[in-house]
Order: structure tokens, then sequence, then C-alpha cells
């Protein structure tokens, strides 16, 4: 066993996946080596399981994982480990939902682990989520009568003009029970889930069951929900592309994400040696 092994934690859109939702053959190629010199590689995403797998596998992982920011941290290939789901409570999903509906946002969707609601039909916000023909199907219809159960994640899609009414009716009345983020152009949706969740909370589980010290944590991000996983890893490294604020919190800086920025990276810092692509 390696005594220096590190764990490398991916991001995967805008980060770990180019703009066209791929992972790069070089980038690929130098993970690889990393993993067969003996280092941990795991994903680390506000997406669900569901929609993340097919890169799981595509590496060849077979770590555990890091979904939802946090709020799902399982282990794909073993049912036995101690997964930890952090839903929202049910009371709290419906007061955002009842929000919602007064200031008329464009539509709510809620998950629970790999169930999808969504409150209104929309095809474009269907063929974002169907990753896999497997997919269960979405239940449609009004979340206050729909949502049954304690919620893992509610993601919201309001209007532009919306975005900072809403998120300051979040922190106003919920603040102390939620969590929330945006997502990147062209959705710009919000994200909620339950407080105290991010991505960081994932990694210091995961670091602990390998036994690996913060300053052997690699962590790539772009986003702002990397910031608390970027700022907790010993190696935070933001992408190229990342948003000005995760720079500002980063260790370091590498490629974006259509330049090979991971792979870069990796191969200069744990001095990778591989044939060029």
């Amino acid at each position: 066993m390696q005594t220096n092994r590190h764990l490398i934690a991916l991001d995967l859109d805008g980060t770990l996946l180019t703009d066209k939702k791929e992972i790069s053959p070089r980038t690929k190629q130098l993970i690889w080596k990393a993993m067969d010199e003996g280092h941990i590689v795991v994903i680390a995403t506000g997406r669900p399981h569901r929609a993340s797998i097919n890169y799981y596998n595509n590496l060849g992982l077979s770590t555990p994982m890091v979904n939802f920011n946090g709020a799902l941290i399982h282990h794909p290939q073993d049912s036995k480990w101690d997964a930890l789901h952090s839903p929202m409570p049910i009371r709290t999903a419906h007061k955002i939902v009842e929000a919602c509906y007064e200031l008329n946002v464009h539509n709510v969707l809620a998950e629970v682990m790999d169930e999808v609601y969504l409150d209104q039909y929309d095809q474009a916000i269907i063929d974002i989520f169907h990753m896999t023909q497997n997919d269960p199907p979405f239940t449609i219809g009004s979340l206050k009568n729909k949502l049954r159960e304690d919620p893992t994640s509610i993601l919201i899609h309001p209007k532009e003009d919306h975005i900072t009414t809403l998120r300051q009716h979040l922190d106003q009345y919920h603040a102390d029970l939620i969590e929330h983020r945006k997502w990147g152009a062209p959705w710009n949706i919000i994200e909620i889930v339950r407080k105290g969740m991010n991505k960081a909370v994932g990694l210091q589980k995961v670091a602990h069951y390998y036994h690996i010290p913060k300053e052997r944590i690699i962590a790539f991000g772009d986003e702002d929900n990397d910031l608390e996983m970027i700022d907790y890893a010993g190696v935070g490294v933001a992408m190229g592309n990342a948003i000005d604020e995760l720079k500002a919190v980063a260790k370091h800086i590498t490629d974006t994400n259509e330049e090979d920025g991971i792979g870069n990276f990796l191969q200069e810092y744990l001095k990778l040696e591989v044939e060029s692509v």
C-alpha cells in the first residue's frame, strides 16, 4: 500500500466534464494512472446518483460517491457501506413550495433519493433529468399533494427577476433549516438541501473511511457548491473556468475543464508519467 496516497475528489459539471458533458481522453488517462499508483478517486457532485453513475462506471471507480452536495453519501457497489442520507423535513419542503407558488416560479422539482417529483410538466427539465432508459418515471403534479416523504433536495426554476427575491425569502424564513445554491447558466436553478449539507461533509466521511489526512486530499471544483470542499481539502484546486469566489479560497488554480485542467494538475502534482494522448 502506498504510504502517501491521496484522496482525489472530482466535481462533475464544469470540472471533470467538458462542456459536451464528456470526460476527455487525456484527463481519463491521467486519472487512471493516479489510480494505478494507489491514489483514491471519488466523485463529489450536486447531481443525484442516477445522473452520476455513468461517469462513475466510465472511470471504473469502486469507491463511495457524494451526491446532492453531501445530502447523500453512499457506495454504489457496497450496500453494507455506512451510507448517510440527510433529507430536509417535509414540513420545510412544503413551506418552500408554497413560497414558490406565491412567487409564480416556472417550476419546482423535488427528489427523494432517485425518485423525482415535478410540479408541472416540462419536457426540457425531464430531458435534463432522464439520464438513462432505466430511470424511474417522474411523478408529475402538485408537490403539495404528491410529495409525501422528506426530500433529499428541492430544485426551483425561478423567473429571472425572482431569483434575488426568492433567495432573500429562503434566507429570511428558512436559513436555520436549509442550504441553497444557484446553478450556473443557462438554467439558474436554485437547489436546496438540508442545513449543514455540503461536499466537505461527504469528503470528510470518505477520507475518514480511507484513513487519509486532510493534507492529502486533492479536490477540484468550479462553482459555489464547491466552496466548502475546496476550502476543506489540503489541496483545493479551482478550475480556470471557476467563479472568482472559489478561486479566492483555492490553494491552486488549474486550466479550464476544456483544457484538461484536472489531468494537467494531477500529472504535475503527483508526478505522473504517461504517454501523451
